[in-house]
Formats: structure tokens, C-alpha cells, sequence
């Protein structure tokens, strides 16, 4: 019999914080992936394009509001519980830095960090959902925010060392032969879009360039592809697509609480990054992580390639960043669902 969380088996529990932080994260990300890259190059046709550009990137800094909203609305919380619980998460996650008083937003902030205090937040607000009665808009808001936002935001630079000790593992691979370090890059980042941890966090922290950061989205391609794919039957193609639009963490509950269905998508990566260092595909610490969300990746990449945007070029990154990955897709989710049958398109499915 499962273990109990206020009421609730700890699988339920653990689901429900975990679907809030993938839909979040891809909520955020969407309108930045899709748009963001094309306003910067029509950026000098129109200055008004920068205004834009920065509502994308306020919009990524506030994941943590929204991912906390949204683990709420899983646990069927009212407006003033909801509110309270994304205050919580944003003020712990880390987009909000303060410096002699003033208070900036940077970046997404810690995945990880945000979904413990989410759960601790939950926690917390079940607990008080029968005792504050009349005085709930007072107690909650401020209980919330300043004890369990408070607890996160004390955890957040010691959470933060996990992302560092797995940058530090991956880093220990750039020394590798060129063909094993991209194939193995590969299939690690095609791994940990799907986790909690941020892969373009991992990528600034060891400065990962060259061919590893080539191989890195590839990688992640390689998950966005595949997983796009192998839930087209069960899930909407809006949600299907959000795979490859926005990030492949939108099934990281899926994958957490069964990782086997990761097999397809990693043994693309690993073909994938073997035509990495094929073709030398390459990309800077800044761009890898992405994939080919905002067509970062790819842009990247023929930035960086011999030539420049040239027609072969052209084609070789649209061969390696789009054909192979749907190819490859196509081929090892047939191997390992209809061949093999050690996974399910149920497997795939969404409850979004």
C-alpha cells in the first residue's frame, strides 16, 4: 500500500508537483522558443521588436510564479492558496536577485529548487486549509511566502551544487576521444531535458563549445523528436508538438516515474551525436541546451560552420537537426514498441 502525503499516496503527490513544473516550464519557455530568434534578426527593421524580445524574456524569469500556480491548480487549490504558492516558489527559485535594495530577474532560476518548495508549500497549505477559516487571506500569503519561501530560498545555493557536481561529471568528458565524447554528450543531455535539471545552466556552468555543445542539442533533439513522436496517438498534436516548439520536460513526469521510455529517444541521441562529430557540428555554451527550441541550435551551427550559410551547410544542418532525428525517431520507436514491446504509446500519454 502506498505511503500517504496529507491524505493522498506519495505517487500521486509526486506527480502532481512534477506535471506542474513540466507544464510550467514549457508555458514560459514557448513564446520565447517560437518567436525569439526571428525578432532578433528583424530587429532592425523595427525597434519595437526589443520590447518584445524582453517581454519573452520576462516571461522565462517568471517560471517560477507560473510553475507554482500550476502545482497548485493540481492539488485543486483556491485563488489565494494558487497565488500564495507562486509567490513562494518565484521568491525561492532564484530569477530574482537582489542587490543593495534593488531587485533584478535573471534567467529561469533552479528547477529543482522550485519544485522542493512547491512540495513544502503544499504541504504547508494543506495543513493550515482548516484552521486559518476567516483569517485566510491574511495568514497564508504571509506564512507561505516568508517561511516556506524563506526555507527555499535558504536551500537554493546548496540545491544549486547538484547541477554543478553533474556539470563538473560532463566536463570530465570533454577530455574524451571527439567521436565517444559527442555520442556520449548526446545522450546525457537527451536524458536531462526530460529531469529537473537545467541543461543550459549545465552548459554556461562548464562552457561547453565546439562539438560538445553541437552534440548537446542534438541530443536534446533527439528528445524532442522522439518523444513528439512516440505520443502522437495518444496525446493532441498541439501537446505532441510542444515537444519540439517549446522543451521536451513537458513529459517529465512520464519519464521520471518510468524512465525505460527514454530508450528510443537515447538511442537516437547516440546516432545523433556520432553525425556530430561527423559533420563537426558546433555551437557556443550559450546556445547549447536548447535544441532546436527557437532554432537556436541550428542557427548556431551554421553560424559556426565552415562557410557559414551556405547551401551545403544548409543542408546538412537541416539533415542532422530535423531529417535524422524523425528518421531515427520513426525507426527505434518502432524497434523497441512494436519489436521488442518493452514500452507502450500509453506510455507517452499526457494528462495535460
Amino acid at each position: 500500500m502506498s505511503e500517504k502525503i496529507q491524505g493522498q499516496s506519495a505517487k500521486a503527490f509526486t506527480m502532481n508537483v512534477l506535471n506542474g513544473i513540466a507544464l510550467g516550464t514549457v508555458i514560459v519557455l514557448i513564446p520565447g522558443a517560437i518567436l525569439g530568434e526571428l525578432m532578433k534578426a528583424l530587429l532592425p527593421m523595427w525597434s519595437g521588436f526589443a520590447t518584445l524580445i524582453a517581454a519573452t524574456g520576462l516571461a522565462t524569469s517568471m517560471m517560477g510564479l507560473v510553475i507554482g500556480m500550476l502545482v497548485a491548480g493540481n492539488f485543486k487549490f483556491n485563488p489565494i492558496q494558487s497565488a500564495s504558492l507562486g509567490l513562494a516558489v518565484m521568491f525561492a527559485g532564484g530569477a530574482a536577485n537582489f542587490d543593495n535594495g534593488m531587485m533584478m530577474l535573471q534567467g529561469t532560476g533552479d528547477i529543482i529548487n522550485m519544485g522542493i518548495t512547491a512540495a513544502l508549500a503544499v504541504l504547508l497549505i494543506q495543513f493550515l486549509n482548516d484552521k486559518t477559516k476567516s483569517f485566510t487571506l491574511i495568514i497564508v500569503p504571509t506564512v507561505t511566502l516568508l517561511l516556506i519561501g524563506g526555507i527555499g530560498r535558504f536551500l537554493l545555493p546548496h540545491v544549486k551544487l547538484i547541477t554543478a557536481m553533474i556539470g563538473q561529471g560532463i566536463a570530465g568528458l570533454l577530455g574524451l576521444q571527439p567521436i565517444l565524447m559527442s555520442i556520449l554528450i548526446a545522450i546525457i543531455f537527451c536524458f536531462l531535458i526530460v529531469s529537473p535539471i537545467t541543461t543550459v545552466g549545465i552548459a554556461l556552468a562548464i562552457s561547453l563549445a565546439g562539438i560538445g555543445s553541437g552534440a548537446a542539442n542534438l541530443g536534446i533533439c533527439a528528445a524532442s523528436f522522439g518523444l513528439c513522436l512516440a505520443g502522437w496517438a495518444v496525446n493532441s498534436k498541439g501537446t505532441s508538438l510542444a515537444h519540439v516548439l517549446g522543451s521536451p520536460k513537458i513529459s517529465m513526469a512520464n519519464v521520471l516515474s518510468k524512465p525505460i521510455i527514454m530508450l528510443p529517444m537515447m538511442s537516437t541521441a547516440a546516432v545523433l551525436g556520432l553525425l556530430a562529430a561527423i559533420f563537426n557540428i558546433q555551437g557556443t555554451p550559450a546556445s547549447a541546451g536548447f535544441g532546436i527550441s527557437g532554432l537556436i541550435g541550428p542557427i548556431n551551427a551554421l553560424n559556426l560552420a565552415k562557410g557559414g550559410w551556405s547551401l551545403g551547410n544548409i543542408i546538412i544542418v537541416l539533415l542532422v537537426f530535423v531529417v535524422a532525428p524523425i528518421v531515427l525517431s520513426f525507426a527505434f520507436n518502432y524497434l523497441f514498441i512494436k519489436v521488442l514491446k518493452i514500452i507502450s504509446p500509453e506510455d507517452y500519454k499526457l494528462d495535460i
